[in-house]
């Protein structure tokens, strides 16, 4: 017997149905299906280096961690990891987190409070979104890369608050756009603000960071946070920045005080990924020119990809429609071709598109190929 419960939990899956808004999974892998919407831009998971480390170490290491950082999860790996990192990012400091998600709750959550505000880009990630919701400080949402708008709100009310954060995504992971860095990090020395960057799908793909993309130098009030679970290729996440602010993080940051560190064996696959990463720089520029390649041959095509860049590997085919987007995607993906449907609330209602990735793991054959169907799908 269905609860009155689960009635309730039904009525709203079906009002999702009726809108084309509702979700299930898709299992992975398929035989002969060829994923074009995955993050693993540089194809590091797949690399046969890190992936004879992680074997390795589970011979070495527990397949799990145990406890959190300030318990016992805290190993030489992990702290290998983090000064790797801090010298390929040109900082004092890293500190690992769990996942993105719990990298930016964590940060915001930690450093900002009831005396507090933060500025936020209209279309940040929805972890730094949800960071600003739990957070108690003050909170101004700014139009998307609108830097005169940002400055008004900063002239009318930072000298209100104690600290003042502004953050934002670096490269957008919807819209494959890149924020106004150099913009941003002025306001924030004119106006005494921390500059919190979410460097996710920026990292590996733009350059090491996009601080280096834009020629800025790590300064004591910028804050990187990113993944490893992107062009990395593996997972978990990590803060970098002046050993004060990871000094802190590791007292403050709720996220990473209470959760169970990344295991050995991950740890493990993003240092090598970050060292086959340097050795390897022309894999950035690899994915670039391929990313160019794919983009020019869908706006020849006539396909809307709104603001993307042609530099970033992230790449919206804007339909507008829920239901058009959905036909298109299942269309593709019976011609052996899968590329998500991206909706609201993820992007905004009427911008539903198709969430196509370059990848170093593909030839540009098949994406051509792509193209083909795509164009007979619509």
């Amino acid at each position: 017997m269905v609860s009155s419960f689960e009635n309730s939990l039904l009525e709203e899956l079906e009002k999702l149905k009726e809108e084309n808004l509702y979700r299930y999974r898709i299992v992975l892998p398929q035989k002969g299906l060829k994923v074009l919407c995955s993050n693993n831009y540089l194809n590091l998971s797949n690399h046969p280096e890190v992936k004879e480390k992680v074997i390795q170490i589970l011979k070495e290491f527990p397949a799990g961690s145990g406890a959190s950082q300030l318990v016992s999860g805290y190993t030489l790996l992990h702290k290998e990891l983090e000064e790797y990192l801090a010298q390929l990012k040109g900082v004092e400091s890293c500190v690992i987190f769990g996942s993105g998600y719990l990298a930016n709750i964590g940060v915001i959550g930690a450093l900002f409070g009831k005396e507090d505000t933060i500025f936020s880009d209209q279309l940040n990630h929805a972890s730094i979104i949800d960071g600003v919701r739990l957070s108690r400080e003050q909170k101004f949402i700014y139009p998307h890369g609108d830097i005169q708008t940002l400055k008004k709100l900063l002239e009318e009310h930072r000298h209100k608050y104690r600290r003042c954060g502004i953050v934002t995504d670096s490269v957008f992971s919807m819209d494959g756009d890149i924020a106004p860095l150099r913009e941003l990090n002025l306001l924030a020395k004119n106006f005494e603000c921390a500059l919190i960057i979410d460097d996710a799908h920026a990292t590996g793909t733009i350059g090491f960071s996009s601080l280096e993309y834009f020629g800025i130098k790590p300064e004591g009030h910028i804050i990187q946070v990113g993944t490893f679970s992107k062009a990395l290729g593996s997972y978990g996440a990590f803060v970098c920045g002046s050993k004060v602010l990871t000094r802190y993080l590791v007292n403050k940051a709720r996220s990473l005080i209470f959760s169970t560190s990344l295991p050995p064996p991950v740890v493990s696959a993003s240092l090598v990924s970050l060292k086959v990463l340097k050795e390897n720089p022309s894999l950035i520029s690899s994915l670039q020119r391929k990313a160019k390649f794919v983009k020019e041959l869908l706006i020849k095509e006539g396909f809307n990809l709104g603001v993307s860049l042609p530099i970033t590997p992230i790449v919206p085919i804007i339909f507008g429609s829920e239901d058009k987007t959905l036909r298109v995607r299942d269309c593709l993906l019976k011609k052996g071709f899968f590329v998500q449907a991206i909706r609201y609330p993820t992007v905004e209602r009427g911008k539903a598109r198709l969430r196509l990735t370059v990848t170093l793991e593909h030839p540009l054959e098949i994406y051509e190929q792509f193209i083909e169907i795509l164009k007979k799908c619509v």
